[in-house]
């Protein structure tokens, strides 16, 4: 009897720790691995051969060759490093305080900490030739994941939810987030390796919108969040979502990969 209450005891336990760490689990981000290697590997296709050139010269620094390999390291730094994961975590993601979805720096980004000003910072580190490689290539990591991360529609939101990671749908009978939909699903449920998607995006001759700034880029991403149909109106998700918003999400990436690669090549492009 006094073994099974203890066992009864340890199995509560357990059920509690568990709990708590699912409570205080960090909300998932933007894309997942498919997204930001195939946005990098956009962008590297439309580098200039200046841009290219320095571009393997600072990855070689980190023992890299392709810019798809650095493109997850600033959400990998969460189990690297997390003590600068801690430090850059607020820098993914901007939150308009308003549904205009006009980006107001005082307002939307305090202090710098968000995903606009960083991508202006990091930029600015990488296009200075007298900071040291070190500096640099971690900016460049920054810049390629960043881009990315602000086309996503739920990483520019102005809604009170964590950029989907509260709102809760049903996808295949599981239980799960928006956000996580938008991150993974949507995207691995294409059945595509990375290469594959690239190409399948690449052969688009649809145009995409290339211009502007980080701050309007966020614009973008907020209207889409609010008029784009990214809320379902039921909880349940289904296949008819899927195909009416990929092509959102795949227009979303095709447009990082150009933007990405004009940022780079106007910062690496000169000798």
């Amino acid at each position: 009897m006094r073994r099974t209450f203890d066992r009864n005891r340890r199995a509560c336990a357990f059920v509690t720790v568990l709990a708590a760490a699912l409570l205080c689990a960090p909300p998932a981000l933007a894309w997942g691995p498919l997204g930001h290697r195939v946005v990098a590997r956009l962008a590297a296709a439309e580098l200039t051969p200046a841009a290219r050139v320095e571009v393997r010269r600072l990855l070689a620094t980190r023992d890299k060759r392709y810019l798809d390999q650095v493109a997850n390291w600033a959400d990998d730094l969460r189990d690297t490093d997390p003590s600068l994961y801690r430090r850059t975590a607020k820098l993914h993601y901007v939150n308009f305080e308003s549904r205009d979805c006009r980006y107001d720096p005082p307002r939307d980004c305090r202090d710098g900490k968000c995903v606009v000003a960083a991508i202006a910072r990091y930029s600015a580190i990488l296009a200075d030739r007298s900071n040291g490689s070190s500096e640099r290539v971690q900016a460049l990591a920054f810049v390629v994941h960043l881009v990315a991360d602000v086309h996503q529609p739920l990483h520019a939101g102005y809604r009170h939810d964590t950029g989907g990671n509260d709102f809760q749908v049903r996808w295949h009978g599981r239980r799960t987030s928006l956000h996580r939909i938008w991150d993974s699903a949507m995207l691995d449920d294409a059945h595509l390796s990375t290469a594959a998607y690239t190409r399948r995006l690449m052969a688009e001759h649809a145009p995409v919108a290339t211009g502007g700034g980080p701050a309007e880029w966020a614009e973008e991403s907020c209207r889409i969040d609010r008029d784009g149909g990214v809320y379902p109106a039921i909880h349940s998700m289904d296949e008819g979502y899927m195909q009416r918003e990929r092509p959102i999400a795949e227009q979303r990436l095709r447009q990082a990969g150009a933007r990405l690669a004009a940022l780079l090549n106007r910062d690496l492009g000169q000798g």
